[in-house]
């Protein structure tokens, strides 16, 4: 009798791992492309988002460039140049992600 309660006791914990490991088995389909869906959602107002920042770095980007100019500094043109590269490379970087992954 003891050694059927200590192979029901081996047993019970084997069968219930393999019963729970065959029933969560499916395909995931599901929940890939409830996931994508979710992902693809939030493109939209990202991007918006991302142009937004693009604006507001370009009009302070603006303001700094005719203070220096302004001002008399000499190096304005390499200022300007920066400022006006970050609000493209937003700009950019929003429109190539949106059409990567879009």
């Amino acid at each position: 009798m003891a050694k059927i309660k200590s192979l029901k006791s081996i047993l019970t914990p084997f069968f219930s791992f393999w019963v729970t490991i065959l029933f969560a088995q499916g395909d995931g389909s599901a929940g890939i492309t409830e996931a994508t869906s979710m992902v693809t959602s939030y493109f939209d107002p990202a991007t918006k988002l991302i142009y937004a920042i693009g604006a507001i770095v370009g009009l302070i980007g603006g303001v700094k460039v005719y203070s220096k100019f302004s001002s008399g500094d000499p190096d304005t043109g390499k200022t300007a140049a920066a400022w006006f590269g970050a609000c493209i490379f937003l700009i950019v970087a929003a429109t190539i992600l949106r059409s990567f992954f879009l």
